[in-house]
């Protein structure tokens, strides 16, 4: 009953609401529940407000930039409670882009003008969450000593990465053999609709086996967590719980479970794991997403710069190609050894060149031949 009258009270009864409704579902058919449900909020706070200060308004053609698009943006910025910057951004881009569908659906092209760049703020620059070493001891102590089933599925999440929905997807059989004693985490499609294997080691094995174990004897599902409840329910429950182990430990800042991974990327990028390998391991498609999760301290800093004045770079010397010796048994070893060496040699001439656009055209070159690598490096020899 509740849940019927919270609906009835969110409906926006408006005739701009049909047309509205339909560009939402096509600019969100391929997208997920939150954003389809992003679009939808977007489009019934701009029509709710219409409804109220501007009721006459009851075409596309009447609206205008000023008043209705600059007096919603005044009204929407000083909402109370107010919304974070990145919040109102993304409300105000959903209702740009549908205005745009408009514009193009209904052929008038002044609609996709009613809200300019200008109006969209700047996003605020999420910083680095990761945990303190201090921070991320304690919890992981906590965890291992209750030794239950949110607090197994918490430690492979902060030893593997993964999201926590993630997590909660994995299939009884996610542990996958990829070499002699060696294994990995199949994690199935996600956030990005991609999948990955994760290479893990024994403390990593030995959670999987545990949560198996937690598993009901009744549970008919497969999925390595049992689904005995609707997903975000076991979402909300498992972040409750860390709020507990948190509170337990003494630890007073609001810690969520996604820290577990911005913690992990760092402990990999800090353990010699270079960047593309780390973005493979959180299954980003770009750099910026990972640059996002690193959180590089002083004193990683200061490694960083006594290990590269020991070895520096261009003092390396080249590798040496014996190509006759490999022209018989050309392979996968082979073109990676020559890449390198091309690598190598397009980072000399990079150093040398003084032209700014020159070594900028190197420096991308060579990035693409290290992303080549990298690529060349997931094929099977065999």
């Amino acid at each position: 009953m509740n849940r019927r009258r919270h609906q009835r009270r969110r409906d926006v009864h408006h005739p701009l609401a049909p047309l509205f409704e339909r560009s939402a579902e096509s600019l969100s058919t391929a997208l997920g529940d939150a954003s389809r449900q992003g679009y939808l909020a977007s489009w019934r706070s701009f029509l709710r407000f219409l409804k109220t200060h501007y009721p006459d308004v009851r075409s596309l053609h009447q609206l205008a930039r000023d008043p209705h698009i600059l007096g919603w943006l005044a009204d929407f910025h000083l909402r109370i409670p107010p919304l974070a910057t990145n919040t109102r951004a993304i409300v105000i881009i959903r209702l740009r882009r549908m205005l745009e569908d408009l514009a193009w659906t209904q052929r008038i092209p002044a609609l996709a003008h009613l809200i300019q760049l200008d109006d969209i703020p700047r996003r605020e620059r999420k910083l680095p969450r990761a945990l303190t070493p201090e921070q991320d001891q304690l919890i992981q102590d906590e965890l291992k000593r209750r030794d239950d089933l949110a607090s197994n599925l918490l430690l492979l999440q902060r030893h593997t990465g993964m999201r926590l929905g993630e997590c909660l997807d994995l299939s009884l059989d996610c542990r996958r053999s990829v070499a002699p004693g060696q294994f990995g985490i199949l994690v199935p499609l996600g956030k990005l609709k991609t999948e990955r294997l994760v290479p893990v080691d024994s403390l990593v094995c030995d959670l999987v086996e545990r949560l198996r174990a937690l598993r009901p004897a009744d549970a008919s599902d497969n999925f390595l967590v049992a689904h005995i409840r609707a997903r975000n329910t076991m979402l909300r429950n498992f972040r409750a719980h860390l709020r507990h182990v948190t509170a337990a430990v003494g630890i007073h800042t609001r810690i969520v479970p996604h820290q577990f991974r911005h913690t992990y990327a760092s402990e990999m990028l800090m353990a010699g794991v270079t960047f593309v390998g780390v973005m493979q391991l959180l299954g980003h498609s770009s750099p910026e997403m990972t640059l996002a999760y690193l959180k590089i301290t002083q004193a990683d800093l200061q490694r960083e710069y006594r290990r590269a004045l020991a070895h520096p770079r261009h003092l390396i010397p080249l590798p040496r190609l014996p190509l006759s010796a490999h022209m018989d048994c050309a392979g996968l070893p082979t073109l990676l050894d020559s890449l390198r060496a091309a690598q190598h040699v397009l980072e000399m001439f990079r150093r040398a060149a003084t032209d700014c656009p020159t070594r900028r055209l190197l420096h991308r070159l060579g990035n693409r031949l290290i992303k080549i690598m990298a690529e060349l490096s997931k094929i099977d020899p065999a």
